[in-house]
Formats: C-alpha cells, sequence, structure tokens
C-alpha cells in the first residue's frame, strides 16, 4: 500500500526543485529509458532515512558538478509501484533496493549506486561517486 502523500511529497520535492523529473507510470519510466540516447540518471527515491540523509542530499550535490546526466529522472519506492517496478526492470543484474541511483548512456546501465553503497555513508562521498560516473560517462 503506498504512503501517505502528505509524507511524500516534501521528500519528491527535494528531487523536483532540483531539475528531477518524476516518472509517475510504467509509460514514463518507458518514454525515459526505452532505447534512450545520452546519458539518463535514475534516483530511487525512499522515505527511509539514508534516503533523506545520505542519497537526496548526495544527489544535489552532485548536481552542481561540471558535468551532469542529459537527463534527470527519479521514481520513489513504495508509492509509484508500477513505475518503480519498470524502473527496476531496466536495471539488469541488480537486485531492487531503495533507494538506489542508476546511470544510463544511450540506454545501456553503466553505473549503479544501490542501498548497501549508500547506507551509512556521508553525502559528500556519494556525491564523490556520482561526480566520478558523470565525468566517466557524460
Amino acid at each position: 500500500m503506498p504512503y501517505d502523500e502528505r509524507f511524500v511529497t516534501p521528500m519528491r520535492q527535494e528531487l523536483t526543485r532540483l531539475g528531477v523529473q518524476e516518472m509517475r507510470t510504467p509509460s514514463d519510466v518507458d518514454a525515459k529509458l526505452d532505447g534512450a540516447s545520452g546519458t539518463t540518471l535514475v534516483v530511487v527515491n525512499s522515505i527511509c532515512g539514508c534516503a533523506a540523509r545520505n542519497a537526496r542530499p548526495a544527489v544535489a550535490l552532485a548536481l552542481n558538478h561540471a558535468r551532469t546526466p542529459d537527463s534527470l529522472t527519479t521514481v520513489f519506492a513504495g508509492q509509484d509501484l508500477d513505475a518503480t517496478a519498470r524502473a527496476r526492470s531496466y536495471f539488469t543484474g541488480y537486485a531492487p533496493s531503495s533507494p538506489q541511483i542508476a546511470l544510463f548512456k544511450d540506454g545501456d546501465l553503466v553505473f549503479m549506486l544501490e542501498r548497501h553503497q549508500i547506507e551509512g555513508r556521508t553525502a559528500d562521498s556519494i556525491a564523490a561517486d556520482l561526480t566520478a560516473a558523470f565525468d566517466r560517462y557524460c
């Protein structure tokens, strides 16, 4: 069952204020990821503490970097269930986790941060991982 939208809206806005586009339906996900060219960041947002303390702040920091992905997207785990499942279907070789941050280049998954790589780390260190991936692939 999805979370109460009143709780989720501020967590969504932490990313959408940065220009990250929400994908709320499977067709939104397919429109952004199926056959995409260029680079696309996909943030699997979550209501959990490590998304609040680590993942969302890391994304905000990383987006201040000189090189960033062409497209910035997000799905919300536990809320937009079908969209999240569809996004995860593109994460070939990775188990579902939330939060989770993926980078695609020309439709291929080239970089992934899973919950175990986010939880317990600082936003600065996660942002450093993201910006290194941006430098390599963007």
